[in-house]
């Protein structure tokens, strides 16, 4: 009976150690870089903090900690991609948690898990393809997080709500453009055909989640950047394959870091999407995809774009 037993036993115990280290790597924060051409030649470097999916919890001090170190690295701009909340109390989590990046000028959208408290779901249905709810569509519950009131803090100390809005910023002594759509994974996006400002050093759009249609308008709308987040990467990636699924219509190659995006017809657009900080407490594990904050370094276009 014994190598009966042996595999069944080996197989239990490699389980459960892949099982304990992607428990373990969702506190296991990396800090990215990449830089990105954007800017007119010979323009001295913009550097932007890209956060996203935070995916708080009053408990996390670990996470709430990290994320307060990061206003040392003296970023021009901030810009957040939602899922700042996972709890009804973490409000105050992710205000102190974001602490003196509060101050430095700022962007924001909200993502679902800004609107929505998580709910334990059949994992399956997130590994066939669930891709929330189409453009147009609507959402059945009601809002039952502090979403007005994580507005109101962050809209109080300066930062710009981008939420299906037009707005701009004087950065550095750079005009930078935005254009905005709110959680496009819950259909709450309102897409519009107004073209990027040309007279801006610098147009950029902020979304959630990088579906499609929202990155089809904005690189047809002549924005040379896109910001979005919603993926985690993948949450769960498989060696030398990358990003199983990423829970919209993006494909899994571009599941996280930078890449371009184009329509025909159009010049690219360069498109960074973060793997971000968080997962949902019904899923608190991350497998060869470490939750991260990413520094983008704006340059001239004649610099290279480099990621890491």
């Amino acid at each position: 009976m014994k190598p009966t037993t042996a595999l069944p036993l080996g197989l239990l115990a490699a389980g459960v150690a892949t099982a304990g280290y992607a428990f373990a790597e969702t506190r296991w924060f990396a800090l990215r870089h990449a830089s990105v051409p954007v800017l007119a030649a010979g323009s001295r470097p913009l550097k932007v903090l890209h956060l996203s999916d935070a995916h708080m919890r009053p408990a996390q001090q670990r996470k709430q900690g990290w994320l307060r170190s990061l206003a040392e690295l003296e970023p021009d701009l901030v810009v957040n991609t939602g899922d700042n909340l996972a709890h009804m109390d973490a409000g105050d989590a992710v205000l102190r948690a974001y602490g003196d990046l509060l101050d430095l000028p700022g962007v924001f959208v909200f993502g679902s898990n800004d609107y929505f408290a998580p709910v334990a779901k059949n994992p399956l249905k997130y590994l066939t393809g669930g891709t929330g709810i189409s453009a147009g569509g609507a959402w059945e519950r009601s809002a039952d997080l502090p979403f007005e009131e994580l507005r109101a803090s962050f809209t109080a100390r300066g930062w710009l709500d981008l939420n299906n809005r037009h707005d701009e910023l004087t950065v550095d002594g750079r005009r930078l453009a935005f254009a905005g759509v709110d959680d496009p994974h819950l259909g709450y996006d309102q897409l519009d055909d107004v073209p990027a400002d040309s007279s801006a050093d610098l147009s950029i759009g902020v979304a959630h989640a990088p579906y499609l249609r929202v990155l089809d308008r904005w690189n047809a709308s002549g924005h040379p950047l896109i910001l979005a987040g919603h993926t985690h990467g993948g949450q769960l990636r498989v060696p030398f394959h990358g990003a199983v699924v990423t829970n919209c219509d993006l494909d899994r190659s571009r599941a996280r870091g930078l890449h371009t995006h184009q329509v025909p017809g159009h010049e690219p657009s360069w498109l960074h999407v973060s793997a971000g900080l968080g997962t949902s407490p019904f899923a608190p594990v991350r497998f060869a995809c470490r939750p991260e904050a990413t520094l983008l370094t704006l340059t001239g276009i004649d610099s290279p774009g480099l990621s890491a």
